[in-house]
């Protein structure tokens, strides 16, 4: 029962040394090849979610990756044909792609709107040269505002990306490089404290002692301080990370964390259908191996127990400003709320102010997202019992 649909496009021109996304650099991509192996893995979701099985027209198309603005124009509209002819599109369906904001890619913004994307999602990451270069990035600010400008004449709808809580950072540069975001105008911004993700190049040069993450404390000022600066500009935290005009949120990343149906293609692409957790193959040379055996790229197929998928939808749903309705959830799963939630921890977290109950929703307050991880542990079992 398809709701959304991710393609997973997993090349990018160098890789980013916080990245642990699933990318990876080649010398050469056989277009064509890629283009058949997508389509396979497509209509191989379809057949198992498709309309025919009591599924409804795709709201919305995510092309993550990697960097999907690297793709041809001409294959993006080619998998957007097949999509609409599998599935069939509802009104207003939202299409967006990630992209790096660079000359070459914003080369291919008109194009990319001319065959059906209606958002962009820019990764700029910082708006200075110095924290760029610290960051990997290919570009330096003044192409990424031009890229930005494109995008913005371009597309409906226009996102970016920063990354804050920088080694060195004070919370006085944070507050005039995010008033200068705000400025630019888009309607909805994703801002990402660093994180020193396990695996990455800057994992190995925190280990070498080459730079030290900012502490906790800072970390926590430049929280409060985002919300605050966002809030007061109409794009107020839809999600612990994302914040948005009302009305412009991303209804993709909705899908995730409401914990709705979804079909996610190409390497390392993960999925839910119907209580099923689908894992694709990682690496590109082994997807494509997958499409040429079994006409997909599917690694892992999973049936998720009742209580798997309610802790699930506990855990994306309290990332939520709108939280979590509690009795509609329980009655989703077949489960009592005190099955959802430890009651008696709720009551203490409530008390330090950290979670609130409005009406019959659960809602995880500005102080208690700065403790998320922690504070979800808490709250969610880690094993449901099940009704």
């Amino acid at each position: 029962m398809a709701r959304a649909l991710y393609i997973h496009w997993p090349f990018c021109l160098a890789k980013c040394p916080y990245c642990d996304f699933n990318s990876h650099v080649r010398e050469r991509v056989d277009h064509a090849r890629w283009q058949d192996g997508l389509l396979a893995d497509m209509r191989h979701e379809h057949a198992l979610a498709g309309e025919d099985k009591g599924g409804r027209p795709l709201e919305s198309i995510f092309f993550g990756g990697g960097t999907p603005s690297l793709m041809p124009p001409a294959l993006v509209a080619r998998l957007l044909e097949e999509a609409e002819a599998l599935w069939g599109f509802a009104p207003g369906i939202e299409i967006t792609l990630e992209g790096n904001p660079s000359s070459v890619e914003a080369a291919n913004y008109a194009a990319l709107a001319d065959v059906g994307v209606n958002r962009v999602s820019l990764g700029l990451q910082a708006l200075e040269d110095e924290t760029l270069r610290f960051l990997g990035r290919l570009h330096d600010a003044s192409e990424g505002l031009k890229a930005l400008e494109v995008a913005q004449r371009h597309f409906a709808r226009v996102s970016f990306d920063l990354i804050y809580a920088r080694p060195g950072q004070s919370l006085n540069n944070w507050r005039a490089e995010l008033e200068r975001a705000l400025g630019y105008g888009t309607g909805h911004l994703s801002l990402y404290q660093l994180t020193i993700e396990p695996g990455t190049r800057f994992e190995t040069m925190v280990r070498k002692g080459d730079f030290a993450p900012l502490d906790e404390d800072a970390c926590a000022d430049m929280f409060a301080l985002t919300r605050a600066m966002t809030a007061a500009a109409g794009l107020p935290a839809y999600e612990i990370s994302n914040h948005a005009r009302p009305g412009e949120e991303s209804r993709h990343n909705l899908t995730y964390w409401r914990y709705h149906d979804y079909c996610g293609i190409g390497p390392g692409a993960h999925g839910r259908r119907g209580g099923i957790a689908t894992v694709r193959h990682r690496k590109p040379e082994n997807w494509l191996s997958g499409i040429d055996r079994a006409g997909h790229g599917i690694v892992e197929e999973r049936t998720l127990g009742i209580s798997e998928q309610a802790s699930e939808a506990m855990l994306m749903g309290l990332r939520l400003r709108e939280g979590v309705d509690l009795p509609a959830m329980a009655r989703r799963f077949g489960m009592t709320e005190a099955q959802l939630c430890d009651p008696a921890k709720a009551r203490f977290y409530e008390s330090q102010g950290l979670v609130r109950r409005e009406g019959e929703r659960m809602i995880v307050t500005d102080e208690g997202m700065v403790l998320l991880d922690g504070l979800l542990s808490e709250l969610v079992p880690t094993q449901l019992v099940e009704g």
